[in-house]
Parts: C-alpha cells; structure tokens; sequence
C-alpha cells in the first residue's frame, strides 16, 4: 500500500465516520493485524471509543477479525482492507446505479445499506418505505411489499447479498467479544450458505411519517420500542451491498459502449442483451459469457429493435418518429400522435397515411354505436409488431435481390473494358514474375488510358457499394429471421 493509497483511506474514514474511526483504520493499514490491547496501546485512545471504532469498521466490512496468529486461544486480532475503504469513493455511483435500474426505492435501499453496513431485510424495508412516505403527499403512503418486491429483485440479480457467516450478533456485543465461533453453538449465524436466498418475511403495512410535534416524542419512544420486540422471520439474516456485482455491471457497459463506438448500436444492443442474460450465472473472473444460442438473444432483445430503422430510412426521422411513437404506446388517434410526435397536423396525416398505405401501421376501429357512424367511432393507429416484420423481411428479400441485379447489370455495361483490365493484370503479372524491365511494364499498363482507368475506378466503386449493401441488408435479414422464428415458435 503507498502512501497515497494510506493518506486517501484516512481521508475517506474521517469523513464518514469521524477522527477517532479514521485514526484507528490507519494505524490498523499502517500496523497490520493487531489485537485490541496493542491497538489501545500504540494508539492511545480509550477502551471504550476503539471497540466503538472497530465496530463500526466491522459493520462497514473495512475490518475483519481472527483468531491471533499465536494459536487457539490468543487474543483476536483486526485488520482493514485497504481496498475496501476506497471503494467509498464509488457509493455515489453505486447509488445512482440502482436508481437507474430500480427507481427511487432502489436508490434508497442501496444508499441505506451503504449507509449501515448490513441491515436485515425487514428494517430496510421498514426505514426505505417511512423516508418514501415522508416524502409523498399528504394522505399517501409507500406499501411495504412494493419496496420488498425491488428488494427481493435487487438480491435476484446480486446486487444485494447476505453476510458472511460470523459470531452471534446483539446490541451489546463487541468486535472483542466474538472470537471464532464455536461448532454447535447456540448463536443464530448472520447468514446461511445461500447468499441470494431471501427469507420469507411477515411484513404487512405501510412507511410512517415522522412526528415533529414534541408531543409526540412519547408516541415516537413508544413505537421504536414496539418495533424493537417485532419479530418477522428474518432475525439473524443480514443483507450488505454487492459491490462486485455493481462493478461487473460498470464493467459491461463499458464494453456495451465501446461496441457502440466501434460497430454500431445494433451490435451493442445484441452485446447488451448477451451480458444481461448471463449477468447472475456467470463468474465475475470468468473471460467469457455462458453460451447463448442465437434464438435465446434474439428471444431477449426488445421486441421492436431494429423495425424502426428501415422507417427512418425510407421514410424520413418523422415516420420514424412516428412509428417508435405507435410501437412505445400501442394505440394511438391521430391527434394524439400529432401532439405526441410534435408533428404539424397536415404533415402527420400525409405520414400516418403513407404508412398505413405501405401496411407498416394498422387502423382499427372502435365503434361506440352498433351502427359504425364514423362520427361514433374511434379510429386507433397501432403497430402490429409481427406482421410488420414479416412484411420488412419480404422488403429486404427485395432489396438484396434488386442490389444484385444491379451489380449484375454493371458488371454486364462494363463487360469488355474489365476483360481487358483483367488481361493487362494478368500479362503484368507474367512479366513481373519473368523479371522483365520497368519501360516493358510501363508500356503495358499505358495500354489502358486515363479515361478508361476513371471508369473503372468509378466501376469498381459502385460495385464496392452494392456489395457492401448487401452485406448489411443481410444482417437486417437475419436479425428479422431470428425475431420471426423465435416470436413464432415462442
């Protein structure tokens, strides 16, 4: 560890958790393992304020505790982790993370656990749903199985994990107090051998706003203390933040972004999909992915990727607008659409008729009379997902077909002049390998002129076009193929 590394940790322990905290932590970095009367002794501070120190460092996961290097029976001794108390540094981003994947109860949970160390489910719950009523309007309360259910998914997907299993843990107990635990004592584990298993938990309410009146200092005493004799089933099992989870998740958009950069958003997109489908069944160390079969990806991608593009393409950005628009919100009137896609009136109706002309959206009806008045009925524009991608597939068939006649039909116009080209290339090469004279090779390629070289780089361009044309239209065709099969035979 440097000394950059050390004075970083100090800094990071002193402002979150004080001086007295920050002063035991380093001298622990800068000792090694120590036991508690060395660390009172080299250190000077009270008995009293170094257990308070290493308990909250044990809570945070900055300190373990072991047996002394003496034997069975020698006093514990304690060390940090000089790496873990970095990681302080990222607690913004992690709980920003969760944000972004689990909304404002996510965010909350991640922030209280980082906050704490380790929480048990039930009082996680319990504390996320009263600071989300406190925030809600009045007469509005946040439900307790709502955060349990975005708990429950964040230990699904191992951002939460429980505890390594430790000693027994009370109110009154000490880093100092549990030595290594003893088999078959009576102390209830922290956690189990499943680290994502989540207890069944009798939690039945909802969050509870804060009294600020004095008077209610009574009420408030009183309800802590009933809460405190509450049992819901998951006494003993502790939950604490997953941080290499988050970190594999840093790690793989990242490489999402970098494909994007590098290939296109298409191939990201695919990339995504991969990395989320084997994102809690792969090894964090592990260099690749668990196979996935193409059908399994493509099953996984969002059902309307890459329909909107041949829109945007032959079309224009508006009906692509438009179509995203119909696919993100199912049924639409045209005024809606029209407010929605921030398009003039006339222009969405030339559009919405254009589309459905071409049978990318449909029209469907919804009379409110029997009698089908058109001043009775609702007229909803809505995109018909599998439909569309078999008629977009069709239309790729076409365009791969049209880009090879046309490459043909080239080739054809420009037949006698690539004949001679190949001729002259290969009398060149029959020279080159005779060894003749550079005026003899000079002379040869001079048989063809400085026009017919124009065109037959111009030539050569536009066939270069045409091919890689194809190319990309047939990753459409595949991409289409794959949805059709999987939605058909899903």
């Amino acid at each position: 560890m440097t000394a950059q590394e050390l004075r970083l940790c100090g800094l990071l322990l002193r402002e979150h958790f004080g001086e007295v905290v920050a002063k035991v932590g380093t001298h622990l970095l800068r000792s090694g393992a120590q036991n508690l009367r060395t660390i009172i002794h080299e250190t000077g501070i009270s008995l009293d304020l170094v257990k308070k120190s290493l308990c909250v460092l044990v809570q945070h996961g900055a300190c373990v505790f072991s047996s002394g290097r003496k034997g069975p029976g020698s006093p514990t001794e304690y060390r940090t982790s000089c790496d873990r108390i970095l990681r302080i540094l990222r607690y913004p981003r992690y709980i920003y993370t969760a944000k972004t994947l689990y909304g404002d109860t996510g965010e909350l949970i991640i922030e209280e656990l980082l906050q704490r160390g380790d929480m048990t489910m039930s009082s996680t719950v319990k504390t996320v749903a009263d600071r989300l009523t406190q925030n809600m309007e009045e007469g509005r309360s946040m439900e307790y199985n709502e955060v349990s259910s975005t708990f429950s998914n964040l230990v699904e997907t191992h951002f939460l994990q429980r505890c390594p299993p430790m000693g027994g843990k009370n109110d009154s107990a000490t880093p100092a107090a549990p030595a290594t635990p003893t088999p078959g004592a009576s102390a209830a584990p922290r956690a189990s051998l499943t680290v994502t298993k989540v207890p069944h938990v009798t939690l039945i309410g909802r969050g509870k706003r804060q009294l600020s009146s004095e008077d209610g200092e009574d009420q408030r005493n009183a309800k802590k203390a009933k809460m405190d004799t509450e049992t819901h089933g998951d006494e003993g099992i502790y939950w604490q933040v997953n941080f290499e989870r988050f970190h594999l998740h840093f790690r793989d958009q990242a490489i999402i972004s970098a494909v994007a950069n590098k290939l296109d958003q298409t191939s990201s997109e695919i990339v995504r999909t991969m990395l989320r489908m084997s994102e809690v069944t792969t090894s964090p160390t592990a260099t690749c992915t668990k196979p996935l079969s193409a059908n399994e990806i493509f099953r996984s991608l969002p059902s309307s990727y890459n329909i909107p593009r041949p829109i945007l393409d032959q079309f224009g950005s508006r009906s692509a607008r438009i179509f995203r628009l119909l696919l993100r919100k199912r049924h639409l009137e045209q005024k809606q659409v029209e407010d929605f896609a921030m398009v003039p009136a006339k222009e969405a109706k030339d559009m919405l008729y254009t589309l459905l002309s071409e049978n990318l959206v449909q029209l469907q009806e919804i009379p409110k009379t029997p009698d089908y008045a058109p001043s009775r009925t609702f007229y909803l524009y809505t995109v018909n997902q599998l439909p569309t991608a078999r008629m977009l597939l069709q239309n790729c068939y076409k365009t791969v077909a049209n880009l090879i006649e046309r490459r043909l039909f080239e080739t054809k116009e420009s037949k006698r002049l690539l004949e001679k080209s190949q001729r002259i290339e290969a009398i060149l090469a029959s020279l080159q390998a005779s060894g003749a004279e550079p005026e003899q090779l000079t002379e040869v390629e001079e048989m063809i002129t400085a026009p017919e070289k124009q065109q037959l780089e111009a030539l050569r361009l536009h066939i270069n076009k045409l091919d890689s044309a194809e190319n990309q239209v047939d990753e459409t065709i595949f991409l289409l193929e794959s949805y059709v099969k999987s939605t058909t035979t899903g």
